[in-house]
């Protein structure tokens, strides 16, 4: 299992995303976080901007399946999409998770 971070322009994109990934079985669930503030560099400028987190939940052999539906719909040229391992968890929810996206 993963866990994928996806940052979004706002809430309603985030929660198009997570509603197109459970519907097709990419994602068991997705948490849609609290708008946060990002500072980044774009283009050679330091910009701030309202964020949305999205923490997808899904089967490590998904993540290129998650990742194209992320670009079909999202609005950044470059959206921040990254993974990281789920090393250990509950085994019933781990059971879930992979149930979910099988």
């Amino acid at each position: 299992m993963i866990f994928i971070l996806v940052t979004c322009a706002d809430s309603a994109q985030a929660e198009t995303i997570a509603h197109t990934l459970v519907e097709r079985r990419l994602a068991a669930c997705a948490h849609i976080m609290p708008p946060h503030q990002s500072v980044y560099r774009w283009q050679g400028k330091v910009e701030t901007a309202q964020e949305v987190n999205l923490l997808v939940k899904t089967a490590a052999g998904r993540f290129e399946d998650v990742r194209k539906a992320v670009i079909e719909r999202h609005s950044y040229d470059v959206p921040a999409i990254v993974s990281w391992p789920v090393n250990a968890g509950h085994a019933p929810y781990l059971a879930w998770l992979a149930e979910q996206t099988a």
